[in-house]
């Protein structure tokens, strides 16, 4: 649930009975390129010293920061939200682990949103496998001056085949259609979601940079919650560090919420070059016409992608985007 340091918080979803933890010293480094071997989300195995015949539901009773119980495997993720780390004795750092979906807050404004930023979120999603959903924040802010700017963002998301739900964590706009998708009730495209199902939780990230209302968006979404709200930057525009752990937060609505610090940064892990176009739906079907196979999209003669940006059908922000990654050369800032 909750992970600071070496030390963590456990619950047994999808009740909400959170102890503490602590990671076995033999896997904090076990077969790992990662700097948190333990992610929030991750099932885990413990070992505890309760009294016999102790309830499950009542464990959290008896494990105390006295009587700490001790992480001692994790189990297999199914998916996973990972990004390359500055941190220099290792590769990567992992986000979240066993996500339904993931929310890429931005903003058009107030912070301005950085496209190759949002771009390698995307991609991530898409290579481990978690839905994502682009969360357009401070709507009520946008003037007619911004609307040319939000049709032409919908054009290019929207085109590539992701949902964009466009919210008000001030007002309150589209916050009861995003809290019945965080449920999992709902879908993004507004329909019933016919496998929802009480008895398994419903886990989701939300994510962004500084300064996009996160935050605030979590308490609009769930009064109850506090979590940490900052303010903007005069300087720069830019957001004020406000979390800085991992946390998931039960939801009264229904579904769990795990909240990351803003990001400054996202590099890409484990991806080759020549596999990043596969990433991009929109560059994925028009590469079906390439005139050579492998196409890395730049300088082969008779490249459909090349042709779709050309003729305005693959937009040249994403397009810029991929060459920055293939260009990328250890810098993900």
């Amino acid at each position: 649930m909750k992970h600071t340091g070496s030390h963590y918080l456990l619950s047994r979803l999808p009740e909400w009975d959170m102890f503490p933890a602590v990671l076995r010293g033999k896997i904090r480094l076990k077969g790992s390129t990662a700097t948190n071997p333990v992610a929030v989300g991750d099932v885990v195995n413990f070992e505890a010293e309760v009294p016999e015949g102790i309830a499950e539901q009542e464990l959290a009773a008896y494990v105390t920061p006295e009587n700490t119980a001790v992480i001692t495997s994790v189990e297999p993720r199914r998916n996973y939200i990972i990004r390359k780390s500055t941190n220099l004795s290792r590769q990567s750092h992992i986000i979240a682990a066993n996500l339904d979906r993931a929310f890429l807050v931005i903003t058009l404004d107030f912070p301005q949103v950085k496209l190759p930023f949002l771009d390698r979120l995307l991609v991530t999603c898409e290579v481990y496998n978690v839905p994502p959903v682009i969360v357009l924040n401070k709507c009520d802010l946008y003037g007619p001056e911004h609307q040319e700017m939000l049709e032409a963002f919908r054009e290019i998301y929207e085109g590539a085949g992701y949902p964009i739900i466009e919210v008000s964590a001030h007002t309150g706009q589209g916050v009861d259609r995003l809290r019945d998708i965080v449920s999992g009730r709902m879908l993004p495209d507004g329909n019933v979601n016919e496998d929802y199902d009480p008895a398994k939780p419903h886990v989701s990230l939300f994510s962004g940079v500084s300064g996009v209302g996160k935050s605030s968006l979590i308490k609009a979404l769930d009064p109850s919650l506090d979590p940490k709200v900052g303010e903007i930057s005069d300087v720069h525009l830019q957001g004020k560090h406000t979390t800085t752990f991992y946390e998931m937060y039960s939801l009264t609505s229904g579904g769990f919420i795990v909240d990351t610090p803003g990001l400054r940064g996202f590099g890409l892990v484990d991806l080759k070059k020549e596999e990043i176009a596969l990433y991009f739906p929109e560059m994925l079907k028009a590469a079906q016409n390439c005139r050579f196979t492998p196409c890395t999209h730049t300088h082969e003669p008779g490249c459909a992608v090349k042709e779709a940006v050309e003729a305005g059908e693959i937009s040249y922000d994403r397009y810029s985007s991929y060459l920055g990654m293939l260009d990328e050369e250890g810098k993900y800032r």
